[in-house]
């Protein structure tokens, strides 16, 4: 089975690589299978510890990370083909190498820019990165 990994931010660059992983899919028949991941960036400073537990940490990145999947959920469910979902917080680049990794991803799609705050970066810190972590292809969409 052919696994193609996305990472999915919520933003439209990221839906945009979605439809090019489903146009990817749907050339293996029924022999392939998205993998929607979101892969935010921790949000724990030293200080944020000391309130917050690890349970009420998890429930806001499994919440958060819902939100930014839904579009891409429903459009995978639209095109009838298979994905599963995840969210893992880590530093993002490197979460997506080591999931593609350990699920046995064969291809990386992905937007070149996210939600970021530096809109002006021609191509995403995030995009460079995976390209030179990722074990298997990795294809950027504008």
């Amino acid at each position: 089975m052919l696994k193609i990994l996305v990472p999915v931010d919520g933003s439209e660059c990221a839906l945009r690589a979605l439809q090019t992983a489903i146009a990817m899919a749907g050339q293996h028949g029924n022999n392939a299978e998205l993998h929607l991941l979101n892969a935010p960036v921790p949000i724990l400073s030293g200080h944020a510890r000391m309130f917050l537990n690890k349970q009420d940490v998890q429930k806001y990145y499994d919440e958060e990370g819902e939100k930014a999947l839904a579009d891409a959920r429903q459009a995978a469910e639209q095109a009838g083909v298979p994905f599963v979902t995840a969210v893992q917080a880590g530093p993002s680049a490197q979460t997506i190498a080591a999931y593609a990794r350990m699920h046995q991803c064969a291809h990386i799609v992905m937007g070149t820019r996210g939600l970021s705050a530096l809109p002006g970066i021609l191509l995403g810190s995030v995009a460079s990165k995976v390209i030179h972590l990722a074990d298997v292809p990795v294809t950027l969409v504008k």
